[in-house]
C-alpha cells in the first residue's frame, strides 16, 4: 500500500506537468496569432529561439541536480523549490498587456523564455527522480506507466476544460478575450501548485548516487554512450510528431472544420470542437498506458516501441485523406483514439528506457549522471517541440 501510494505521488508530478504542457503545445501558437496579436511569423520565431534555449539550458539543470545533496535527496527538493515561481510564470505567460506591438513582442520573449526556465528547474529534476526511487527495472517500467497514466488524466482534465473555462470567464464573469485566457490559466496554475506540493509530500529518493568524477567527464561519458544516441534521435522524432499533430489541431478547427460542426449519437447533437477531439486523445491515451507493461514484458521495449512507431506513420497518412463531413467526424475520431493509444504506449517506453541507459552509463563509465540523463530526455523533448511548433507557424 505504501508503494502504491508512492507511485500516486509520483505521478502527480507528472501530471502538473503535463496540464501545463499540453496547453503551450496545443494552444500557445493559436494564443500569440489569434489573441496575443503576434504576426505568424514572430510568433514562429519567438517559440523556435524560447525552445532552442529551453532545451539547451536543460543539461546544465541535469548537471546542478546530480550535485545536489540535502536532507530530502538530490532531486526531490526542486519539486518544493520551483512550485510556485512554476505556477506564477504559467500567468505571466499567458497575460496580454495593453503595450505597443514591439513592446508586446519583448514581453512575450521576456514571460516564455522565464516560463521554460522554470519548467526546466522543476521537471528535469523530477524525472530523474524515476532512477532514484528504485533500482528495479521492472518497478522503473511501473513506475513509468504511474506517471504517464496521471500524465495523461492532467492532460485530460486541462484540454477538456480549457475552453470551457475560457468561455466561462468570457460569458459569466464579463472579461474580455484576453482577460478570459489568464483567468484561465491561474486556474490551471493553482492547480499544478497543489499537485507538486502533494509530489514532494508523497515520494522518497532511495537509491543514493553520488558522481566521483568531474562535469567534463560526465559530458565526456554521455558523448560516448551509444544506447543514449540512439534514443535520443528516436525520442526527438516522436516528440516532433506529438507537437505538429497536437498544435495543428486548434487552426484545423477554426479554419477547415469550423466552430458550428456537429455529429450524432443516438439522435442527439454533439458539438465536434477542438477540445473534445484532444480530451478523447488523453483517455486513449491512458488506456494505452495501460498496455505498455503487458505489451513490453511480451515483446520487449525495442520491439515494442519500433512497431507503434510504424504504425503511427501508417494511421496518420490515412487521417490526411479523410473527408470533412458528419461521417468523416467519425472516422477522425476513430483514428484519433487508436493513435492515441499508440502514442500512450509510446510515452512510458521512453521515459523507462532512459532509466535503463542512466544504469547503463554507471556501469560503463562509473558516472552517476541520472539528471544529466534524463534532461537530455527533456532536451529532445523542447528541440522537437521547438521545431515542430516553429514549423506549425510558419507554414
Amino acid at each position: 500500500m505504501k508503494m502504491l501510494k508512492e507511485k500516486i505521488g509520483y505521478g502527480l508530478g507528472d501530471m502538473a506537468s503535463s496540464m501545463f504542457w499540453k496547453i503551450f503545445s496545443y494552444y500557445l501558437p493559436f494564443f500569440y496569432s489569434n489573441i496575443f496579436g503576434l504576426s505568424l511569423v514572430d510568433a514562429g520565431v519567438l517559440v523556435l529561439v524560447t525552445r532552442i534555449w529551453d532545451a539547451v539550458s536543460d543539461p546544465m539543470m541535469g548537471v546542478a541536480a546530480d550535485r545536489t545533496h540535502t536532507r530530502w535527496g538530490k532531486y526531490r527538493p526542486y519539486l518544493l523549490w520551483v512550485a510556485v515561481p512554476f505556477s506564477v510564470a504559467g500567468i505571466l505567460l499567458f497575460t496580454t498587456p495593453d503595450w505597443s506591438y514591439g513592446a508586446k513582442l519583448i514581453w512575450a520573449y521576456v514571460t516564455y523564455i522565464l516560463m521554460m526556465s522554470v519548467y526546466t528547474g522543476i521537471n528535469v529534476p523530477y524525472g530523474a527522480m524515476l532512477g532514484v526511487i528504485t533500482d528495479d527495472p521492472r518497478q522503473k517500467t511501473v513506475f513509468s506507466s504511474f506517471r504517464m497514466l496521471f500524465a495523461y488524466a492532467g492532460s485530460f482534465v486541462a484540454l477538456a476544460a480549457w475552453e470551457p473555462l475560457c468561455s466561462f470567464f468570457a460569458d459569466a464573469a464579463g472579461a474580455d478575450l484576453r482577460s478570459s485566457w489568464q483567468y484561465a490559466m491561474c486556474v490551471v496554475a493553482a492547480a499544478c501548485l497543489v499537485l507538486f506540493l502533494l509530489c514532494f509530500r508523497l515520494t522518497r529518493e532511495r537509491v543514493e548516487t553520488r558522481s566521483t568524477v568531474s562535469i567534463g567527464s560526465d559530458f565526456r561519458a554521455l558523448m560516448g554512450n551509444r544506447p543514449w544516441w540512439l534514443l535520443i534521435g528516436a525520442a526527438l522524432s516522436f516528440n516532433l510528431f506529438n507537437t505538429v499533430r497536437g498544435a495543428t489541431v486548434a487552426y484545423f478547427f477554426a479554419d477547415v472544420i469550423g466552430f458550428d460542426a456537429n455529429i450524432y449519437l443516438f439522435s442527439l447533437s454533439i458539438l465536434f470542437y477542438s477540445g473534445l477531439f484532444l480530451s478523447i486523445g488523453e483517455v486513449a491515451n491512458m488506456a494505452g498506458v495501460a498496455l505498455t507493461v503487458p505489451i513490453a514484458a511480451r515483446l520487449g521495449k525495442k520491439t515494442t516501441f519500433i512497431a507503434v512507431n510504424a504504425a503511427l506513420a501508417v494511421l496518420s497518412v490515412a487521417f490526411f485523406f479523410v473527408p470533412v463531413t458528419p461521417g468523416g467526424y467519425w472516422a477522425m475520431l476513430g483514428l484519433q483514439v487508436i493513435i492515441s493509444v499508440l502514442t500512450g504506449i509510446m510515452s512510458p517506453l521512453v521515459w523507462s528506457m532512459y532509466a535503463d541507459v542512466s544504469d547503463y552509463a554507471e556501469l560503463r563509465h562509473n558516472t552517476a549522471s541520472t539528471g544529466l540523463i534524463f534532461s537530455s530526455s527533456s532536451m529532445a523533448q523542447k528541440f522537437g517541440g521547438a521545431i515542430g511548433g516553429a514549423a506549425v507557424l510558419w507554414l
